[in-house]
């Protein structure tokens, strides 16, 4: 059976552009939180986001590509540029048929749709982008981050709402494995920190309005929990068949050994009583990777900072690893990021890589008051020097979708 493992790391989140920066905060227990920036929010309940801090799109590409993507777009591609950087990986006329992009989001291009209507409404239809459309789509992510190298594989893009990122590198590891691609660029993007999304997650009730504490605000696990925080970013990993790797001499972070993939069937936003189909999703994948629940060491949880998910995702990870959940470490990581929505699963990805491959696990901070419900590990306040060997990255979304990652040292 062929061996995935993860060769290349590639990140922007609000903690900045880069693993460095990113790994250097999340050990500092740093949060990215602050206010919006992007607009007036002062018609919203919630005043505060995870913005890129430093995002600077020309260094990267030229202006007239920026014309022609949206934001998310635009994360997607630089995430995948440090990425390849990371991995060294050549694309060449021999291998380009073997080598695949599947980049997605939740929400995709949300700010062109917004910019658009208005000037549709203003000054009619030729005040529209003639790339107004490839600006929104989805797929156009991995479609120019496949022009950009010209890897020629597997071109698609995965949407599952919050579990968008996991399930693009589950299901890229899934065509390496059968010998679909021998290597794949894979990952979530978002950009949605506008009045839309804002708004439709405030009337929802999800996001948090602890404004007077923007750093304070996404606070996983704490019994004062009020709701998550909107980030956004992009994660993408260098996935390659392990001798493949080996050959080249391909540093590698860790193993893609298994994957979980289920359905609550249940609601269209509340996880299922109990987080059974999320703890379905985890045994899935130590199923796939033939691990058992005592070799787990790290759990890098979904995690939001509203009241159900933390509550029921701890009852899942109880369920699915038996005693073994009393002993695991357990963190998350957007306590300091907030919450990317579909790019939350290839930050997670990478954070879950860095863990394993550097001996450190990311803190979950503000963390000041436990809820009794929510009784377990999740290394409050202060990253842990630890070495694991088996990781699990979970991400669970809208609609009953869960995913689970499980890596490994190699």
């Amino acid at each position: 059976m062929r061996r995935v493992v993860i060769t290349g790391l590639g990140v922007i989140s609000a903690l900045g552009t880069g693993v460095e920066k990113n790994w250097t905060s999340l050990m500092q227990g740093k949060s990215g939180i602050g206010p919006i920036t992007r607009f007036d929010s002062s018609i919203l309940p919630t005043h505060i986001a995870g913005e890129v801090p430093d995002f600077d799109a020309e260094a990267f590409m030229d202006k007239k590509e920026i014309k022609k993507m949206d934001l998310f777009i635009q994360y997607a591609l630089a995430a995948s540029e440090l990425a390849m950087q990371d991995s060294g990986l050549e694309i060449t006329e021999e291998n380009a048929e073997m080598v695949g992009v599947l980049v997605g989001a939740g929400l995709g291009g949300l700010p062109a749709i917004e910019k658009y209507h208005d000037a549709l409404k203003k000054g009619g239809y030729k005040k529209i982008s003639p790339f107004f459309i490839p600006m929104l789509i989805i797929n156009l992510a991995p479609g120019q981050i496949s022009m950009r190298f010209g890897a020629k594989g597997p071109n698609i893009s995965s949407v599952s709402a919050c579990a968008t990122g996991t399930h693009s590198i589950g299901d890229a590891f899934h065509m390496i494995k059968r010998g679909d691609a021998d290597a794949m660029i894979a990952g979530g993007s978002e950009a949605t920190i506008t009045p839309l999304a804002m708004g439709g997650f405030n009337v929802m009730k999800a996001l948090s309005t602890r404004n007077d504490d923007p750093t304070g605000a996404s606070r996983p696990f704490d019994k004062g929990r009020d709701g998550f925080v909107m980030s956004e970013g992009a994660g993408i990993v260098v996935l390659e068949e392990y001798e493949s790797a080996k050959r080249r001499g391909a540093k590698i972070y860790a193993e893609v050994a298994g994957y979980g993939a289920t359905g609550d069937a249940y609601h269209l936003t509340a996880p299922a009583p109990g987080g059974e189909g999320a703890a379905r999703c985890m045994r899935m994948a130590m199923r796939g990777a033939g691990v058992n629940p005592e070799q787990i060491g790290y759990i890098n949880a979904h995690g939001t900072s509203t009241p159900f998910n933390d509550l029921y995702e701890t009852m899942a990870i109880k369920s699915a690893l038996g005693d073994q959940a009393n002993k695991v470490m357990i963190s998350s990581t957007k306590s300091m990021t907030g919450h990317a929505l579909g790019a939350a699963g290839g930050l997670e990805a990478v954070y879950s890589a860095l863990a394993i491959s550097r001996e450190e696990i990311p803190p979950t901070i503000n963390y000041a008051d436990p809820d009794p419900e929510c009784d377990l590990d999740y290394v409050p306040n202060e990253a842990r020097k630890a070495k694991v060997d088996v990781a699990l990255s979970n991400s669970l979304g809208f609609g009953g979708t869960n995913a689970t990652l499980l890596l490994k040292r190699v």
